[in-house]
C-alpha cells in the first residue's frame, strides 16, 4: 500500500494537467515556450505516475484494468475480472 501523501500527490496532479490542458496545447501549438515554462511544473501531463487504484501501487500497472500485477493476479484468479482467465495448455 502506498503512503497516501503519495497518492494524494499525483491526484492534485491530475487536476493540474486538467485544469492547463488547454492552456498548454495552445502554448505548445503557438511555439511560446517562455510561457510555458511559467506554467506550474506539475501541469505537465508527464508528471503523473500510473497507480494502482486500490493499493496506490505506482509499478507494474496494467493499463487495461489500472491494478498492479499483484492485485490483477489476486483478482483474475477469483474470476472477478471479466474476460480474464488462467492460461493453460
Amino acid at each position: 500500500m502506498a503512503k497516501k501523501s503519495v497518492v494524494a500527490r499525483n491526484e492534485k496532479r491530475k487536476k493540474l494537467v486538467e485544469k492547463y490542458a488547454a492552456l498548454r496545447a495552445e502554448l505548445v501549438k503557438a511555439g511560446d515556450y517562455e510561457a510555458l515554462r511559467k506554467l506550474p511544473r506539475d501541469s505537465s501531463a508527464t508528471r503523473v505516475r500510473n497507480r494502482c487504484v486500490l493499493t496506490g501501487r505506482g509499478r507494474g500497472i496494467s493499463a487495461k484494468f489500472g491494478l498492479c500485477r499483484q492485485m490483477f493476479r489476486k483478482y483474475a484468479l477469483e474470476g472477478k475480472l471479466p474476460g480474464v482467465k488462467k492460461a493453460s495448455w
